[in-house]
C-alpha cells in the first residue's frame, strides 16, 4: 500500500447545509452521480456523504459511526492565512473553537468546526514551509 490518503469522507446528517458551509468558505464542488458531494483538494478529495448511507455502505448501524477524536488540518503559508480562514468560518455557518494564537511548538494556529461538528485545525508551521506554486504541505517542508 502506498503511503497516501486519496479520499476523506465525512458522514453528515445534513449534506446540503454542510456543503453550503464549505461553499461559503470558497471551495468549489465537483459534480458527482453517487450521492457524494465532493471537493477536490491538492492530491485528495473531501467527500460529504449522508451518515445513514455511509453506515449502510459499511454494513453497520449509523450509531456505531459516532464522532471520532480526529482533526482535519489546513496549513496556511503564513499567519495572515490562518487569520483569514478563521475570519470566514462563522459567517459561513461554522464555529471558531480556538481563536488563532501562537502555539508552544513555534507555530500559529486555531481550530474551528463545520456545522456537523467536524473539527479543523488551521495552522502556519514555520518549520514546514509550503511548496511554492501550489502550497502543498509536507511535514518537514519542501
Amino acid at each position: 500500500m502506498e503511503q497516501r490518503v486519496s479520499l476523506i469522507t465525512l458522514g453528515v446528517e445534513d449534506a446540503d447545509a454542510t456543503a453550503a458551509f464549505y461553499d461559503a468558505l470558497g471551495w468549489a464542488r465537483v459534480d458527482t452521480q453517487d450521492g457524494v458531494i465532493a471537493y477536490d483538494l491538492l492530491g485528495q478529495t473531501l467527500g460529504l456523504y449522508p451518515l445513514a448511507k455511509l453506515a449502510e455502505d459499511i454494513g453497520i448501524e449509523a450509531s456505531r459511526l459516532g464522532r471520532g477524536a480526529m482533526t482535519l488540518g489546513y496549513n496556511a503559508p503564513d499567519r495572515a492565512g490562518v487569520d483569514d480562514v478563521l475570519a470566514r468560518v462563522e459567517g459561513a455557518g461554522g464555529t471558531v473553537l480556538k481563536p488563532a494564537q501562537e502555539v508552544f511548538w513555534g507555530g500559529y494556529h486555531g481550530y474551528f468546526s463545520d456545522p456537523e461538528g467536524h473539527i479543523w485545525e488551521v495552522a502556519h508551521n514555520p518549520f514546514s514551509p509550503l511548496r511554492d506554486g501550489d502550497n502543498a504541505f509536507r511535514w518537514n517542508g519542501y
